[in-house]
Parts: structure tokens; C-alpha cells; sequence
């Protein structure tokens, strides 16, 4: 499972570094390949020497190697790797971490990764419950991150609670699991579409909405690394991707995106339309600026192209399409509606009363329906929320 994947193991100031030893063992042993950044102060506790034995690479710690001046480029450390691990992770690291700081190699490696990235925080049970610590876990992992929940029992203060490292056993297991779950998409061809549209009304006005795009992102994201090939049609948003699997399409309206969406929809075996379509465009645009005249402007509106309903007339049998639906009222009924009214398969409900979700939040709270079951998630990160809805496609593929 874990056979010739990239690890990089960043190690941080704790007296829980004589871990990070076995955890290189074990992961030497399952076939990985271990390349170890040791924070400044991480040397205090364990040495780099014992970690270049075990994980049979130099061990990392400074920008450049003092005698030669040869440079670690951390942006090339953060493209290698499969998976990125802190373990231990401290409190001063993880401050660092939740708020972007950048004062040594092990965190502009984290900053340029790619990757997942797991952490296994180490500390006192009174640092681990401080609120400051708390809000710096829930950024991180608001960010998509992914946490190993320290464990409870004697700690180095003498004190006994929650606060141990994970142990290297169970930090390999869920490193397997992780991998185990990975390319379930593997050959598969799937479309997404993100963001919003904008209606011009004249050559400096338009007609949208609040949507950021960072929900379809993050879906196009997950999708991509489940192993599917993915075409991303969104509308004008600030969110953007590198990922070598996503083939991105920029478009502004909602008919240059109804457009993009025929040319790609036939040959995707599934479809998410995340896009937030403005539902009306002026009957009309001017072709000069407005101006400021009158006290009142009257415009004319019509429908924009109903896109998901023109894909879903068109479906064919083992074609998957997964619609949302952003509600105020009668929510679960509304999204049911919509389910069954435009063809989809799966319809993942919003709910504007609920705090933390809809346009412009980094997070989410989510229910997915297919006219018969529901799963109902808690507010969540949008990447993780991504990975609870692809897990839901890869659940309605094989039922």
C-alpha cells in the first residue's frame, strides 16, 4: 500500500522526536521512500546522523549546507513527495504553521507542498487545550489538512493526559489507509464546473452572485487525485490550480459555460455542477456605459441557458451527474425537487441558515440525497467537504 511513495517526515522541537526514529523505520520497511526536515531545534532532541542512517537520505535542516552553500530547494522537496508528515508536532510549530509563518526550511517545505499533509501534534495536556492551540488545529485543518489526534498518558511533564504523539504504529496505519483509498478514479473522465457567471449589462456592469469557486476547486482537486481526468469549466474567480490531471477552461457567461460543458459532457462518465449560473441576464446590453441620468433604471431580464437541465436531458445510462442546491427555506424539499426535476443522481444541499456555509466560507456543511438516502455532514473544510462528496460518488459507481 505504501510501497515507492514520496514521505517527507518534517520533525519539530519535542521531547516526542525519539519516535520520529521508529516511525522512519517502519516506513523504510514498508517500501517508502523517507526524506527527513528536522526544524532548528529538533537537534536538541535527536540527531540527524540516527535519521540518515534509518531513512538512508541526507537529513534536512538548513536552507543550505553550511560548508558548500548548496542549496535545499524546499519548493522541489514539496513537489516530490506523496504525502508530507509532522510528527512530532509542536506548539511553536503549529503556531507557525496556522498563520504562515516562514523562518525555517521545515515550513517553507509545508508551504510549497502539494501534497497531503498528516500532523501529530506533541505537547502538554494544558498547551493542547489552550484556545489558541485549538483555533491554531481548526485552521489547519480547515485548510485541508489532516490531523492525528495525540493520544492520552504519562507526558514529560509528569502529568498525565492528552497530549502523547500518535504512536509510529498507528501513524504508518493511517498512512496506509490513506494510500489504500487513493486512484479509486483511475480512468475515469469527469467535468466539473465552479464558480460564478456574469451577465454584462453594459460594458462595466453585470448581473452574479457571491459564488467564490472554492467549492468546485476543491472538488476538481479531490476528483484529481482519486486518479480522474478532470476538465474544469469555471466562471471569473480568484482560485486556481496546478495540478497535472485538471485541463481548466475560463469562461463568463453562462452560455460560453453551457457551451464548454457540451463539448466536454458527452465523453465524462461524471459530471459535477458546483457552479453557482446566474439564473437571468438583461434582455439587452448596452454597448456604451450607463450613465447615472434618471433616478430610476429599469432593466429587462431573461433566463440564462438552464445548464443542468440541458445535461441532464442528454444523460446517458452509467453517466453520473451530481447537482447542488443552495437554499433559504424548505430545504431538503427544495434540493429534492431539483434532484428529480433535472435528472441528477446526487444533490448536495447548502442551507444559507446554516453558519460557516454557502458563498465566500473556506468551510461547509453539507447533505447529500439521492431521492431515497441521506448522508448529513458537520461543517467542515471545503477540501474536506470535497472528500466526503467524492466518497459519495465513488459509494453510488459501485452500488
Amino acid at each position: 500500500m505504501i510501497q515507492d511513495k514520496k514521505i517527507i517526515l518534517g520533525i519539530s522541537g519535542s521531547i516526542a522526536a525519539y519516535k520520529s526514529a521508529v516511525l522512519t523505520r517502519l516506513l523504510i520497511k514498508a517500501g517508502a521512500q523517507v526524506k527527513v526536515i528536522m526544524t532548528p531545534s529538533a537537534r536538541d532532541f535527536i540527531t540527524p546522523l540516527t535519521l540518515s542512517t534509518l531513512s538512508r537520505n541526507p537529513v534536512f535542516t538548513e536552507f543550505a549546507k553550511e560548508k558548500t552553500g548548496e542549496w535545499h530547494n524546499h519548493v522541489d522537496l514539496g513537489l516530490w513527495a506523496d504525502a508530507m508528515v509532522v510528527a512530532p508536532l509542536s506548539a511553536n510549530t503549529l503556531a507557525k504553521m496556522a498563520t504562515g509563518l516562514c523562518d525555517n526550511l521545515l515550513l517553507a517545505v509545508y508551504l510549497s507542498a502539494r501534497c497531503p499533509v498528516f500532523f501529530a501534534p506533541a505537547m502538554d495536556l494544558d498547551m493542547l487545550q489552550h484556545p489558541a492551540t485549538k483555533k491554531n488545529i481548526q485552521s489547519l485543518q480547515e485548510s485541508g489538512n489532516r490531523i492525528i489526534a495525540p493520544g492520552y498518558g504519562e507526558l514529560a511533564s509528569g502529568l498525565t493526559g492528552m497530549g502523547r504523539m500518535a504512536e509510529p504504529e498507528e501513524i504508518l496505519q493511517i498512512l496506509e489507509a490513506y494510500f489504500a483509498n487513493g486512484a479509486r478514479l483511475k480512468g475515469k473522465k469527469v467535468l466539473v464546473t465552479a464558480g460564478p457567471t456574469h451577465e454584462a449589462i453594459d460594458p462595466v456592469r453585470f448581473i452574479s452572485n457571491h459564488s467564490s469557486g472554492k467549492m468546485g476547486f476543491a472538488l476538481a482537486e479531490i476528483l484529481a487525485k482519486e486518479g480522474a481526468e478532470v476538465k474544469l469549466v469555471t466562471g471569473p474567480t480568484q482560485q486556481h490550480t496546478q495540478h497535472p490531471g485538471i485541463v481548466v477552461k475560463h469562461v463568463t457567461t453562462a452560455k460560453e459555460m453551457l457551451d464548454a460543458c457540451m463539448g466536454y459532457f458527452r465523453e465524462a462518465d461524471i459530471t459535477v455542477l458546483s457552479a453557482a449560473v446566474a439564473d437571468y441576464r438583461p434582455a439587452e446590453q448596452a454597448k456604451q456605459k450607463i450613465k447615472k441620468k434618471e433616478d430610476s433604471l429599469t432593466l429587462t431580464l431573461t433566463k440564462t441557458d438552464d445548464i443542468a437541465a440541458t445535461l441532464g436531458k442528454q444523460k446517458n445510462n452509467g453517466q453520473i451527474i451530481v447537482g447542488f442546491a443552495l437554499e433559504t427555506d424548505e430545504e431538503e424539499a427544495n434540493a429534492l425537487k431539483k434532484l428529480q426535476a433535472k435528472n441528477f443522481d446526487l444533490i448536495v444541499l447548502n442551507s444559507l441558515n446554516d453558519q460557516g456555509a454557502g458563498f465566500g466560507y473556506d468551510t461547509n456543511k453539507i447533505t447529500i440525497m439521492d431521492g431515497k438516502n441521506k448522508a448529513t455532514f458537520p461543517l467542515k473544510s471545503k477540501k474536506e467537504a470535497a472528500t466526503d462528496i467524492v466518497g459519495e460518488i465513488i459509494k453510488k459507481i459501485h452500488a
